[in-house]
């Protein structure tokens, strides 16, 4: 029976030669992580003392002025009145305490930082809770602030360029830009597609964006689906407009950014430190027609393109 010649190495493998080589290393990645056009796309305003009074004209049809006439009539008396119990806004917190062992940090910080990577997706994760509440929550966010009349309903279910031009009509006054989830984003431009009127694209943030009417269509996967429909909001910005603005907490001990701060816990008898991470915002609708929403945003219909 003849043997069979086991075939020498002539050259250093991979295996063996890897030991020697650095791997090229990435920060970690999240996938969780968006871009936040909303909070980039608001007005944010400085609160102090944590709460912010929205006051408003009471009554105003009762308002009386008179045009100018050559005779010598004699002008209405008038004054504006306010209402006597505005509505307080309060901060919310979104809080997080980080732990890292010491250990880790002393022996496992080249190149990345330990403890700056831990901060950071710790951040990055307080920050997509902020935009979900800002649309959300039930005491501040834009789909619990829309009053009654604001709010409209597809024509026909899926959204078509007739409903977002309902809802222009009920945001006139300057609108700002559409806020709406990415799947209906894609619903819209398929109808709009099916009518033979693809939508323009405008950059913002070097991104490009849909519009309508010159209106960019924003998405951001924090607006709900229940049961295959959404909702579209559209909203004016900025205080100046009486439109919506952002609330935040300025001067904060350990501030990282408007609203934000990381401070420094302690060490304890584990020799694991920890550092508390504190977001603070709200956010106000400043008078009613400044948001709308359109209800029952279906995003599962597709049509099949003939061609001639």
């Amino acid at each position: 029976m003849a043997e069979t010649k086991t075939q020498q190495q002539t050259a250093l493998g991979d295996v063996a030669a890897r030991q020697l080589a650095i791997a090229t290393r990435t920060v970690p990645q999240m996938v969780t992580i968006t871009p936040r056009w909303l909070t980039r796309l608001l007005n944010w305003i400085p609160v102090e003392s944590g709460v912010y009074r929205l006051n408003k004209v009471k009554n105003a049809t009762r308002i009386e002025v008179d045009c100018s006439s050559r005779d010598e009539k004699v002008l209405p008396q008038t004054f504006v009145d306010y209402i006597e119990n505005p509505r307080e806004y309060n901060l919310a917190a979104v809080q997080t305490i980080v732990d890292v062992h010491t250990r880790v940090s002393d022996l496992y910080s080249k190149p990345y930082n330990q403890i700056s990577e831990q901060l950071r997706l710790a951040i990055e994760t307080i920050k997509e809770r902020q935009e979900s509440e800002l649309i959300n929550n039930a005491g501040y966010g834009l789909l619990h602030s829309v009053a009654d009349s604001q709010r409209i309903k597809t024509r026909t279910g899926a959204p078509t360029p007739d409903d977002l031009d309902d809802l222009i009509a009920k945001v006139w006054k300057e609108p700002g830009f559409f806020l709406l989830h990415p799947l209906a984003v894609a619903a819209f431009g398929r109808e709009c597609t099916r009518r033979g009127v693809p939508p323009p694209t405008i950059s913002l943030f070097g991104s490009q964006f849909l519009t309508w009417r010159g209106i960019p269509l924003i998405p951001s996967d924090k607006l709900p689906i229940v049961k295959g429909k959404s909702k579209i909001i559209l909203l004016r910005t900025g205080e100046a407009k009486q439109g919506v603005v952002g609330l935040f907490q300025p001067g904060l001990q350990g501030e990282q950014t408007p609203g934000l701060s990381v401070r420094f816990m302690g060490i304890n008898e584990k020799a694991i430190a920890s550092y508390l991470v504190s977001l603070y915002c709200s956010l106000a609708v400043l008078v009613d027609d400044a948001i709308a929403v359109l209800d029952d945003v279906e995003i599962g219909n597709y049509h099949e393109y003939k061609y001639k």
